[in-house]
C-alpha cells in the first residue's frame, strides 16, 4: 500500500504525490481527500469505511491521506512494507502564514480524542518554553487554550489557521486575553511565546 498525504487543502499536492495518484491501479480515500485529488485520478476509488482494516486493501492500492500522513494521519497504519509519500501539512502552512520557526515548535493533536494529554502536553511544552501547535478538539480549542495560559500566567500571540487552501481561508491572531475564534471546525493553533 502506498499512503499519500494530499495537504492540508487544495493545491498543496508534491509532485512525488501526484505521480502516485495518477499511476494508482485504485484508490481509497476519504471524501474530502478523493476530492482535493479528483483532477489527477485515472482509475476507479473508494470511500474508506474502516481505517482500521487498511491492512486488507491490495498491495498497490494508493490510499489517500489529508494533510501530512505522519501527523495525525493514516502513517499509523503502515506497514513494514507500504510506502508514506508526506504531503504539505497544516503545521508547514501555518507556520508560513504566520512566520513562525519551526525549530522550537512543539506539535500536538487534540483531533478526534480526549484532550487531557493534549492539554498536559500543553502545560509541559510551554513550561519548557516552546511554540504550540495544535490541532484541536471540539471541547479544546483556541478559548480553552487561552483559559489555559492565562491561569498559567503565560503570554503569547494565539494564532487561529482555518480552511487552509480553500475560498473561504482565514488566518487571524490574538492574545491569551482576546483569543481567535474559529468559524469553521477545520482549523489549527499556534501558540507563539516569542
Amino acid at each position: 500500500m502506498i499512503i499519500v498525504g494530499v495537504g492540508v487543502g487544495p493545491n498543496m499536492l508534491t509532485q512525488e504525490a501526484i505521480e502516485a495518484i495518477r499511476n494508482a491501479p485504485v484508490i481509497y480515500g476519504s471524501g474530502r481527500s478523493i476530492e482535493l485529488v479528483k483532477d489527477f485520478i485515472n482509475c476507479e476509488t473508494h470511500i474508506i469505511k474502516n481505517y482500521r482494516e487498511l491492512h486488507l486493501l491490495p498491495a498497490d492500492a494508493v490510499v489517500l491521506s489529508t494533510g501530512d500522513p505522519m501527523f495525525s494521519g493514516l502513517g499509523k497504519f503502515a506497514g513494514e512494507n507500504d510506502r508514506v509519500i508526506t504531503g504539505v501539512s497544516s503545521i508547514q502552512a501555518s507556520c508560513a502564514r504566520f512566520h513562525v520557526e519551526m525549530s522550537n515548535l512543539a506539535m500536538i493533536t487534540a483531533h478526534g480524542r480526549d484532550p487531557s494529554p493534549a492539554r498536559e502536553a500543553l502545560i509541559r511544552e510551554v513550561e519548557l518554553g516552546k511554540d504550540i501547535f495544535l490541532l484541536p478538539a471540539e471541547n479544546f480549542g483556541s478559548q480553552e487554550v487561552a483559559d489555559l495560559l492565562r491561569e498559567m500566567g503565560v503570554e503569547a500571540k494565539i494564532c487561529l489557521y482555518e480552511n487552509i487552501g480553500y475560498p473561504e481561508e482565514r488566518a487571524v491572531a490574538g492574545s491569551v486575553q482576546k483569543p481567535p475564534l474559529a468559524e469553521s471546525d477545520m482549523y489549527c493553533l499556534l501558540v507563539v511565546q516569542h
